[in-house]
């Protein structure tokens, strides 16, 4: 579906926030990350048997878990991570239109807080992660968690989780890992906020 000249500020607003925000990867999303989370310790420093939540805080910082998970706001340097909302996926008040038709050589589109996704796949939303027990993660248990992110499928034996989230990489991960950043998710604050379901593409 093109977009109509209604919708087009709509659209060029999305597109422009995610070169924005791409732009802000290049220059540093690491330290972005970072700030959203005030752990300084080093990995040599913290083993998942000792402190399993610093070494899970550590883990979910570097591994880019604020870039999506986190919505997006923009600050005095430009897009950085709302720790108000931290790790609570896409805020559940944000309707995203109908996203514009893809062409090569695009192959997707992102929200302005860089947790709404459309391409090939449909539409995908980052999920709550936090301890909310109806809307985040607080009925799953640590089996369940570990078990999402070996088989790429939603609490381990449902729909398949959709791009960009790299399950594939955190497949790779020990299980002592894994158990860290669950038993971290279980430690930040709960917010109460329903992600809006995956959209499968339109048929033919």
């Amino acid at each position: 579906m093109r977009p109509t000249p209604r919708t087009r500020p709509v659209y060029r607003s999305v597109t422009a926030g995610l070169a924005v925000i791409a732009l802000s990867w290049a220059l540093g999303a690491g330290s972005a990350c970072r700030r959203a989370s005030s752990d300084r310790t080093t990995p040599s420093a913290v083993s998942p048997s000792s402190d399993p939540v610093a070494r899970g805080r550590y883990l979910v910082t570097i591994g880019g878990c604020n870039d999506c998970h986190t919505p997006w706001k923009m600050g005095p340097r430009g897009p950085e991570p709302d720790t108000s909302r931290l790790l609570s996926g896409h805020p559940e008040g944000l309707k995203m239109p109908v996203p514009p038709r893809v062409d090569a050589p695009w192959g997707w589109y992102g929200a302005l807080t860089n947790t709404a996704f459309a391409g090939s796949w449909g539409i995908s939303y980052a999920a709550n992660l936090t301890p909310d027990p109806d809307t985040g993660l607080g009925a799953w248990t640590e089996a369940i968690f570990m078990q999402a992110l070996r088989t790429g499928r939603h609490m381990g034996t449902g729909r398949p989780i959709m791009p960009p989230m790299p399950w594939q990489n955190l497949s790779r991960m020990t299980d002592e890992d894994l158990r860290a950043i669950f038993a971290y998710l279980r430690m930040v604050p709960p917010i109460r906020n329903h992600v809006p379901d995956y959209e499968p593409p339109p048929g033919p």
